[in-house]
């Protein structure tokens, strides 16, 4: 009987890295697990936080801020045509050596607050479906919202394309189109956004896209091999600059009391995140779940999720809460970063 395989954390987001087509972090994840040393200082990062994200961005940021090194051919959005056929891993870790000082504490103090808006893609259909059961207008509380992209979801309009056909999200006209491929043959809803009453973000780390070296980190955070995200990225936050919605700075759990109770009782109620709580402990993931349980004692709660799975899938689930009892079910199989749906619902 053979030994069955340990886990490795960077073999794990190396194969993370390449279904999510970033061929220059599967390369970078790779280096870096055969590699002590780096694995050592990457481990430096807080509690809780990812240290591939974590490390990958704080080169990025230095990259995006103009540090001049043979490195940056490698990155697609800094270098229109990357070197192909070449190991970036050798100027990777000199990169790293050489500006050691400057990504300590980058590394050491940096969060994965990510804000990727093509998850709007995704929470367009999973609204419309919560609508459905709920009645409307929603009233929205996200957790982990970062600085907020996705907490004006409805904002966006969203095309879904699945060969030659295309399925459109009102508005039509919308500042900011997000694509999403469609795969499998079922359609999600399409149509108008279901109306929301109320939106507020819970955030222990909130952006404030008013300082530049925190725009600057939101940046680094994206993969550079996929440059339509960056392009993504700077109209939402044209349209984030106009709605600017509520974000409250604090423990998400301590906040959500005061958050329900301003919610009329006769109006639903949704609790959303999207890759926000893979970095809560057991604890924590189980007082959210308890919390839920015992408000919706006093009216029906609804719960969208996105979150990642060990053997690498990303469901999009909704859990109904109601009576003190919960039902969950998947509603589609999503890339992370929302560029394709299987919808099952």
């Amino acid at each position: 009987m053979s030994e069955q395989k340990s886990f490795d954390y960077w073999d794990f987001f190396a194969g993370e890295a390449e279904r999510s087509g970033a061929p220059l972090y599967v390369r970078l994840s790779q280096g870096v697990g055969g590699d002590p040393e780096l694995r050592a200082f990457a481990g430096s990062v807080r509690k809780g936080q990812p240290p591939a994200n974590v490390l990958f961005a704080a080169v990025h940021y230095l990259l995006l801020r103009g540090a001049q090194h043979p490195l940056r051919r490698f990155y697609r959005n800094l270098n229109g045509k990357p070197v192909e056929g070449e190991d970036p891993f050798p100027d990777f870790r000199d990169f790293l050596w050489r500006y050691r000082d400057e990504l300590a504490p980058l590394v050491a103090t940096g969060v994965t607050n990510t804000n990727e808006v093509g998850r709007s893609a995704l929470l367009h259909a999973g609204f419309r479906t919560v609508a459905k059961e709920s009645g409307e207008p929603l009233n929205l509380i996200e957790i982990g919202p970062s600085a907020g992209l996705n907490l004006i979801w409805d904002k966006y309009g969203v095309r879904y394309a699945r060969g030659g056909e295309s399925f459109y999200t009102e508005p039509r006209d919308a500042p900011l189109i997000v694509e999403c491929e469609l795969r499998g043959d079922k359609t999600p809803p399409v149509g108008r956004a279901p109306r929301v009453a109320s939106r507020v973000g819970l955030e222990l780390n909130p952006v404030d896209l008013t300082n530049p070296d925190a725009r600057d980190w939101l940046k680094a955070l994206v993969w550079p091999d996929q440059v339509a995200r960056f392009a993504r990225l700077e109209k939402a936050l044209e349209v984030y600059a106009r709605e600017k919605p509520e974000i409250r700075a604090g423990d998400a759990l301590a906040l959500l009391p005061n958050a329900f109770a301003g919610i009329p009782e006769d109006q639903p109620a949704c609790v959303y995140h999207s890759m926000v709580i893979y970095q809560f402990s057991e604890e924590m993931r189980e007082a959210l779940d308890d919390f839920l349980v015992a408000a919706s004692l006093r009216r029906p709660i609804w719960r969208l999720a996105l979150e990642g799975t060990l053997q690498g899938e990303n469901p999009l689930t909704i859990g109904r809460y109601h009576d003190g009892r919960k039902e969950v079910r998947t509603l589609a199989l999503c890339h992370p970063h929302g560029a394709w749906m299987d919808w099952r619902g």
